[in-house]
């Protein structure tokens, strides 16, 4: 405890830590504040739970429960998130967009530009989906004056909302701590976590017959998860890596081994953020009515069909992202070039499929484990777990919480041994999911 009390008062001694921190509490509790206000023309005592599970569930926990309040910020930052991925995509595939990456600020300067407009497209597309789903689900709690000029009003007020919780992340980003979509995310998240909580204790207690003993075997799963998801993130293979001894003039440099690290989750959460992009697009297409059709099915959490589906997309999309964003050909280009060589390997293009099939080797178990957690939420809705809660049990939600917090820690624990100061744990350092380009570290 004293050790903890000490590590809060250093942490707090750097001014630029401390600056980070305000800056990032501020703009939370500007954004928490947002999700609470109405929509012009919707009456706030007449408002009805219209999503509380399946994919609206999960939007509306992204969104801190502002989807379901008919908030001014319903949409949150999803509408950017997506623009994002798709732009992101567009600088592998698309050369044009491969070519403005590599000018450097000006390059990214425009990339951040198109991903703005971009989320202003997408943000009109999903707010007229958004209007049609109150007209639906809340149609009695509109002001009949005002109905004429709901549609038209309300996305407007939603795109500039996004367009303000877009603006919160990128000063997260630059000013504050942590990366400000992937923090706005977490804090929506975790704002539902006490009343799921509270939720799930009171079905428990209510029941009787052991409903104690039940809740806390459901806490012990939790933690357990949440552990396993930290190894997950954290876990990286190490090929040993020798380098030639070469003499300049009078001095001798290299032969030192290193290690090349390979990270066995190297696509993080955006397998699971691309199937679910995709799961979603049924529910989007019908006006956010998730009972017919293939939006019944895509939207149901605890459906097999959905569970296999899902599970499938996310193990193709955990390779086909990994294939995208790692190259083994420049590692062992850059390994050449360094004078670097793997043991009984020859430089070049073996290195390269050695590299390849080593990572193939341990994608395969990550992408298996990353679809795992990501229907557990399914199992737990059908082992009787209140749906708010069971969410909480993997999915987008528990990925994203563990891996924004480990992302944090890392960045305040290198802001603490900069200075000198003890790190937030005694032995090994935080790893969060920033991907550590195994080139740049040779």
């Amino acid at each position: 405890m004293k050790k903890f009390i000490q590590t809060l008062k250093n942490i707090w001694s750097i001014e630029e830590l401390r600056s980070k921190i305000l800056v990032t509490i501020t703009l939370i509790a500007v954004y928490r504040l947002g999700t609470h206000i109405v929509l012009p023309g919707i009456d706030p005592d007449k408002i009805t739970v219209g999503a509380s599970s399946g994919i609206l569930g999960l939007i509306d926990a992204f969104a801190g429960g502002a989807f379901n309040q008919a908030s001014i910020l319903a949409l949150g930052i999803m509408p950017y998130i997506s623009a994002s991925i798709f732009i992101q995509l567009m600088t592998i595939l698309y050369p044009p967009f491969q070519k403005l990456q590599k000018e450097g600020d000006s390059g990214r300067k425009k990339i951040n530009q198109y991903t703005r407009y971009l989320t202003v497209l997408v943000t009109v597309l999903q707010a007229s989906a958004y209007v049609a789903f109150l007209n639906t689900t809340n149609g009695q709690a509109m002001v009949e004056s005002y109905k004429p000029y709901f549609w038209l009003s309300t996305t407007i007020i939603l795109t500039a909302g996004t367009l303000f919780v877009m603006w919160i992340g990128e000063k997260i980003t630059d000013k504050g701590l942590g990366n400000g979509s992937s923090v706005i995310i977490m804090v929506g998240i975790l704002a539902r976590f006490p009343q799921s909580l509270w939720q799930e204790w009171s079905a428990r207690s209510n029941r009787g017959g052991g409903g104690l003993l039940i809740f806390v075997i459901e806490i012990a799963i939790l933690v357990a998860i949440i552990m396993g998801l930290i190894i997950l993130i954290q876990g990286v293979r190490k090929v040993p890596v020798q380098y030639a001894k070469q003499i300049v003039g009078n001095r001798q440099f290299g032969g030192a081994r290193q290690f090349l690290p390979l990270k066995v989750n190297s696509a993080g959460v955006m397998p699971i953020i691309f199937a679910q992009a995709i799961m979603f697009l049924p529910t989007l297409l019908s006006n956010f009515d998730s009972t017919k059709g293939l939006a019944a099915v895509f939207g149901n959490h605890s459906n097999y069909w959905y569970m296999i589906i899902y599970a499938v997309m996310v193990i193709g999309f955990t390779f086909l992202y990994t294939a995208l964003i790692f190259n083994p050909k420049q590692i062992a280009d850059d390994l050449k070039r360094n004078n670097g060589f793997i043991p009984g390997v020859k430089p070049g293009q073996p290195t390269a499929d050695y590299i390849g099939a080593v990572m193939d080797k341990i994608t395969f178990p990550g992408a298996v484990l990353l679809a795992l957690v990501g229907i557990l939420p399914g199992f737990a809705q059908r082992m009787s777990v209140q749906q708010s809660f069971s969410s909480f049990f993997g999915g987008t939600s528990l990925l994203i919480m563990v891996g924004v917090i480990l992302d944090t820690l890392q960045q305040i624990e290198t802001q603490l041994l900069m200075r000198q100061y003890d790190g937030l744990m005694k032995s090994g350092r935080i790893q969060g999911r920033q991907q550590v380009t195994p080139a740049s570290s040779i």
